[in-house]
């Protein structure tokens, strides 16, 4: 058990640490700055009462990322990031009157671990790869997002003016996204434009936008639908908002371009990573999906003590709330939102990809639970052999995983 305990209280330009002994008193008290000369006082100031790295202070502090939490994490010591929640709360034990100081924060963390260390988990011990891999996939993630509400503003601000560009994309499964679609909204942003583009001009458009079979069939599509009949804003207005479209194209060019490139950047990591091989082995998961759960799991081995924490953490598992004779059985929504969005794709991809997890779905569905429910039970399940396989070292096996039979689907195709 630690016989000092720190706690800082993080903020964007200094942090004021706390040191107090197992008793609870204070020991030292420290504003620092974050600079490399701050983090020589920390370090100096946990020397001074005994830190060294057989017996490292533990650390409390309410942010994971940041330079002064990596540059910690590197020295080997154990680091705990504490929920801004829960620290709220853990303050009233301290000061009833509800004061706050920055002061009083660093002390009430460093009171959280010599009370409650054992409730508390340090961040993980991740490689340095499988930390490069969570920012890459996260930084994807986001710009996954960024594309989808910049599209969303665009496709919105077409309808208002030009709804006979709405059918020219409606066939690709990819909506507004592909090449195609914007190098044509860029050449002819208005109704006007767009109807004087002739087939010899919309032929160099397609193969601008790398466009390489079927040319003819769909400059023939792209003529009719360009010049069909629509309702039309004054002019002035519809040239007013053909300028305000590029403006908009711009951005959502911009958003595709990231979130390209950081896919590709995030595969090439990823498979560079000695748990590629195990996690791609599984049906639903490809490179970049794969990322996503290594990005949220990380590859440290003491992280989750069982399967069962890695569930949980994910939201896969359900949580139950008991009160007397009362016993409810509802799903988690306190999770790693990441983790579980990443697991809906898997899931669904599943289907298709493993004969047993399209069994286990079907069984499911025929108990009466929804699809949402019913995906959500297949994540659960697929996050169980994940962790074996990690754990083991071997491949996904799809006898091991469904070893009975899928009756209910052959049936039910029959």
């Amino acid at each position: 058990m630690p016989r000092v305990f720190c706690g800082i209280d993080w903020a964007s330009d200094h942090h004021d640490v706390a040191l107090i002994d197992q008793d609870g008193t204070l020991l030292a008290k420290l504003r620092i700055d974050d600079n490399p000369a701050g983090l020589t006082q920390l370090l100096d100031l946990l020397a001074d009462h005994g830190d060294n790295p057989e017996s490292p202070i533990p650390l409390a502090i309410e942010t994971s990322h940041g330079l002064l939490v990596s540059c910690l994490r590197a020295t080997g010591r154990p680091v705990y990031a504490i929920n801004p929640l829960t620290a709220a709360r853990y303050r009233d034990r301290y000061a009833l009157t509800r004061k706050k100081s920055d002061h009083l924060d660093a002390k009430v963390l460093a009171n959280i671990l010599r009370t409650d260390i054992a409730e508390h988990r340090p961040l993980p011990t991740d490689s340095e790869l499988a930390q490069a891999i969570t920012v890459l996939a996260r930084a994807q993630q986001d710009a996954v997002r960024d594309r989808t509400q910049a599209g969303n503003k665009l496709r919105s601000h077409l309808r208002e003016y030009f709804p006979g560009f709405l059918p020219v994309y409606a066939h690709y499964r990819e909506g507004i996204t592909p090449p195609v679609t914007r190098t044509l909204l860029a050449a002819a942003p208005t109704p006007t434009e767009a109807a004087r583009l002739s087939r010899t001009q919309l032929r160099a458009l397609l193969t601008k936008a790398g466009r390489q079979r079927e040319i003819a069939p769909e400059v023939e599509r792209l003529h009719q639908l360009l010049r069909e009949p629509q309702m039309r804003q004054p002019p002035l207005v519809e040239q007013a908002m053909g300028a305000k479209t590029r403006a908009l194209l711009r951005q959502f060019d911009a958003a595709c371009t990231s979130a390209d490139d950081l896919e590709t950047a995030t595969a090439a990591a990823f498979e560079a990573h000695p748990d590629a091989e195990i996690i791609t082995s599984f049906p639903g998961l490809g490179a970049l999906t794969g990322a996503r759960v290594l990005a949220e799991l990380g590859d440290d081995r003491t992280r989750f003590a069982d399967a069962r924490a890695i569930k949980a953490y994910a939201g896969a598992a359900p949580i139950t709330r008991a009160s007397g004779k009362k016993t409810t059985v509802p799903a988690r929504h306190i999770k790693n939102q990441r983790l579980a969005a990443v697991g809906y794709l898997w899931a669904f991809a599943a289907l298709t990809a493993s004969p047993g997890a399209r069994a286990h779905y079907d069984r499911r569905r025929a108990g009466e639970e929804r699809h949402t429910a019913a995906q959500r039970n297949l994540f659960n399940r697929m996050l169980g052999c994940l962790h074996h396989c990690l754990t083991e070292r071997i491949h996904y096996d799809e006898q091991t995983a469904f070893p009975n039979p899928p009756q209910h689907s052959a049936t039910a195709a029959a």
